[in-house]
């Protein structure tokens, strides 16, 4: 059931890009794959990327919540779930993305070993549809004419470490998959140098101190940044390096993607704030046109009373004219 359901489909679609690619190159074949593969999950992984992005910025709330409950380890876990419900957080999200993933590393490494084993299955694995193709003809005419290479440089078929000893063009693409899994997991991770490491939480709540079980969470993340990249590493470093290969460019790829919903998240929460800023400023008061028509009207009586009135020439004759008299 799993071969057909996952092994074949999975395998037929990278034997379908490597039939209509120019050129017939496997490893070409593996990264364009890849880039199928990441982009086809690009609605999961964006938002598992705004679950994490939220879950970091929710630190602070939890913190708050930790000491209002003082303890209470009941009340503490209703607040922080009526929290997550409240931004729409789900603390499991990530486990989805997993989930997805292993069924495509099994299936690619299944159909992989087919190939290894017997490059006929690249042929006889395949659906009809496929087999017809003039490419898959020519290699079931030929099978030396299988291109198993990454641009002729890297044979996939063959291990970092093998009965030949190193392998080092394998060996450079296992140890490029570890280091871009170092980086995609250090990327979603927030800088705090007053974070405490794992090892002395663990001393501490052995000396009796009650462990925070947030600060514990993201000390675990910490440590899962260099156990996954080690992981992998032990894991590809025996087997054929086209998985390596496969590994290293859904990496890159998850790097690119990542960087691009991160950036929109700050740019959205810049907009949120610029927003917030509005509203808490005071509105401006608008001068209408009949007040300043008022204030005009008020400002030429005020200075019509404060002006004394001027005697003329005519006035000063009849008042000489009266004292004659």
């Amino acid at each position: 059931m799993f071969t057909t359901l996952i092994v074949q489909p999975i395998f037929n679609l990278l034997v379908l890009i490597y039939a209509l690619l120019p050129g017939h190159n496997f490893g070409l074949a593996v990264i364009i794959f890849t880039i199928v593969i990441r982009l086809l999950m690009w609605p999961l992984v964006k938002r598992q990327l705004h679950s994490a992005k939220i879950m970091r910025s929710l630190q602070p709330e939890l913190k708050r919540i930790k000491k209002e409950t003082k303890g209470d380890r009941q009340r503490e876990s209703t607040l922080v779930m009526e929290l997550y419900k409240e931004r729409g957080v789900n603390p499991f999200g990530s486990i989805g993305l997993l989930i997805v993933q292993l069924p495509i590393l099994i299936g690619l490494y299944a159909g992989l070993q087919r190939i290894i084993s017997d490059p006929y299955n690249l042929v006889n694995f395949s659906y009809p549809f496929i087999q017809n193709l003039p490419s898959i003809q020519e290699l079931a005419a030929d099978i030396s004419k299988l291109d198993f290479t990454l641009l002729g440089f890297i044979d996939l078929s063959r291990a970092a470490l093998g009965n030949g000893g190193i392998y080092w063009p394998a060996m450079a693409l296992v140890i490029g998959s570890a280091v871009t899994q170092y980086f995609q997991s250090k990327q979603l991770m927030p800088d705090d140098k007053d974070a405490r490491k794992l090892r002395d939480i663990l001393r501490d709540a052995g000396k009796g101190e009650q462990a925070d079980s947030s600060e514990v969470n993201a000390a675990v993340s910490r440590t899962t940044r260099y156990f996954i990249p080690a992981m992998i590493f032990f894991f590809t470093v025996n087997l054929a390096s086209a998985l390596a290969l496969y590994w290293l460019v859904s990496g890159l790829v998850a790097m690119i993607q990542q960087t691009r919903v991160l950036k929109q998240d700050e740019l959205e929460i810049e907009t949120e704030l610029h927003k917030d800023d509005k509203k808490k400023s005071p509105p401006k008061k608008k001068v209408t046109s009949t007040a300043r028509v008022v204030s005009i009207h008020t400002e030429g009586s005020e200075n019509t009373q404060a002006t004394p009135k001027k005697t003329t020439n005519k006035q000063k004759a009849k008042k000489s004219k009266k004292r004659k008299r």
